[in-house]
């Protein structure tokens, strides 16, 4: 999408901890649609099809979404599936074609994805003074604004990715990061006013950019919207405490060890993750963004010559974490992205082969956030902390079927028995 203050990513480079630990950054990314006619007394809707247009028709109600899979209660010593999650911050639709590329990556290899759109790539340059960044003054954005093709391209991505299955996240607006006036100086309520700003830019896109024979999103933004990545994983804490009360079931900006998530503050807390770095001695977070910091420092196209290693080194790092989990402990394999075409494009092509390699496994479910939330709160809270006393690739030394079979018992009713069967583990606190 054009914009006004687009980089390669430089700016963020600059705020971003040398070493890789906390990073992110953002690219710029028919006829009017009117209530579904009715098909006979009785007869279904076709899926997607607009049951009620919402607010000025940005957004509509078209039911159930389709393409997603039901959870289901882990059975005691069931072996847990091996959840991935690809996903992307600052999704929109540019002259890269990225969105849509990986849309039809994720269409041939089973694999479904969230997608946090920053709500300035559906604000015209023109209406840029609509937002209001905390701590800072009217129409300012490090990432820029969306233009009319840009506008109409990303809702076009947003509205058949939804269809698909996929989930539609935030990653915000301005993308500030850093001490002055950064996402992690923010307070509660100024988190608030991001979050709301975020959802209506998306709820009056049609409004805000004048494109209003275009279709509307299929989704009530404000059900559809239950987590987000915050810029540069900062401010994670105070945003939790604001979303808890907006809407949000989980967050993943945190930064953690391949482990069973856990809550807090009453979200899911599923962060990136710490994984091996093929040839070197230390681990980093599973993030493009970050093996790029890894390789070619400040810089986001460096020695072309290294460019193939580089992706080589993202891919294989990538396949090593899902080989410890998938043999070890299940742990979710949490994987962030960015439509970037840093160090000449290496790392989309990366990320396509891990899709390719990991998602057309047995008992691997490449899902959206959404889907992973609610398989954990489908299963007993007591079941998934025990899930959580494994460590890094540490499968159950007695197999999946005893461990699980011998696990704490499910958590009682007020009239029941409180002593549980088998072993409870103890609270853990995580070396996070």
């Amino acid at each position: 999408m054009a914009a006004t203050k687009k980089t390669a990513g430089g700016l963020v480079v600059a705020t971003a901890l040398a070493l890789g630990l906390a990073g992110c950054t953002a690219s710029q990314p028919g006829g009017s649609s009117g209530p579904g006619a009715k098909k006979g007394a009785g007869a279904p809707e076709a899926p997607g099809s607009v049951l009620r247009l919402i607010g000025d028709g940005s957004t509509a109600y078209t039911g159930p979404q389709p393409n997603v899979q039901k959870p289901e209660k882990l059975k005691r010593g069931e072996t847990p599936p091996q959840f991935v999650v690809f996903s992307w911050d600052g999704a929109g639709e540019d002259s890269q074609k990225l969105f849509s590329h990986f849309r039809e990556v994720g269409r041939q290899n089973n694999a479904r994805m969230t997608y946090f759109l920053s709500g300035v790539y559906m604000l015209p340059e023109e209406k840029r003074s609509l937002y209001t960044a905390p701590q800072h003054g009217p129409g300012r954005s490090d990432i820029g604004f969306g233009d009319l093709q840009g506008i109409k391209d990303t809702a076009t991505q947003i509205r058949e990715a939804w269809q698909e299955g996929n989930e539609i996240g935030t990653h915000f607006n301005g993308h500030f990061c850093g001490p002055d006036g950064g996402v992690g100086t923010w307070s509660v309520a100024e988190w608030k006013s991001e979050i709301e700003q975020a959802k209506s830019f998306v709820k009056n896109w049609k409004t805000n950019s004048g494109l209003k024979q275009e279709k509307a999103l299929p989704f009530d933004y404000d059900k559809e919207l239950i987590g987000a990545r915050t810029p540069c994983l900062e401010g994670q804490k105070n945003f939790m405490l604001a979303a808890k009360n907006m809407g949000f079931r989980y967050d993943s900006s945190g930064i953690s060890k391949q482990k069973w998530p856990k809550k807090t503050d009453g979200l899911w807390d599923i962060p990136l993750q710490l994984v091996p770095i093929p040839g070197r001695a230390f681990e980093t977070l599973s993030m493009d963004y970050n093996f790029m910091v890894n390789q070619s420092g400040t810089t986001s196209q460096g020695d072309p010559s290294q460019h193939a290693y580089w992706g080589n080194q993202l891919r294989d790092g990538l396949l090593q974490a899902f080989e410890r989990a998938y043999s070890g402990n299940r742990a979710p394999l949490i994987i962030g992205n960015h439509f970037e075409s840093w160090n000449g494009g290496t790392y989309m092509r990366a990320i396509e082969e891990t899709i390719k390699t990991v998602c057309t496994r047995k008992d691997v479910r490449c899902v959206p956030f959404r889907e992973l939330a609610d398989w954990l709160d489908a299963q007993d809270p007591k079941h998934v902390e025990w899930l959580r006393t494994l460590d890094v690739g540490q499968a159950p030394k007695e197999g999946w079927a005893k461990f699980l079979a011998t696990g704490p018992a499910p958590s009682p009713t007020p009239s029941a028995p409180t002593a549980p069967e088998g072993v409870t583990p103890a609270e853990e606190q995580d070396e996070e």
